[in-house]
């Protein structure tokens, strides 16, 4: 029975975040992203969120995109400073080719930072990617 359950494997959607500024702010803040560098658009997307280590655990979010096209992306969220002190999971469900896919992205602790930078496609920002 269970070789018959096919799990299908989440390629090209990645959960990223991005050391910006904020014009409204006048500063530089954390923001999460999903980016969908398939061709094909994803619908129903779900973004389950929350920061945990030892003896700490954040409040859940939960964020819903109705549509994201393909070769874009969209923000989910604002992250503080103190939270990326902690393990970030950023847990996405999605449906594409009339099958849903699902796939847990973690920011481990203290690796979301200036000199974890990088650029991150499609979005041509400086961040970080989740494993």
């Amino acid at each position: 029975m269970k070789k018959d359950i096919i799990i299908p494997v989440i390629k090209d959607v990645h959960v990223a975040i991005i050391h910006e500024f904020n014009k409204e702010f006048l500063d530089k803040e954390w923001n999460v992203y999903v980016i969908n560098n398939k061709t094909e658009t994803i619908e129903m997307v779900l973004v389950v969120s929350k920061g945990y280590d030892n003896d700490r655990i954040t409040s859940t979010m939960r964020h819903s995109i109705a549509k994201l096209d393909g070769k874009s992306y969209a923000k989910v969220e604002m992250v503080q400073e103190d939270v990326l002190q902690l393990n970030n999971e950023f847990f996405v469900t999605f449906f594409a080719d009339n099958k849903l896919f699902e796939k847990r992205f973690v920011f481990e602790k203290n690796t979301v930072n200036e000199a974890n930078l990088t650029t991150i496609p499609l979005i041509d920002k400086d961040g970080v990617l989740a494993k």
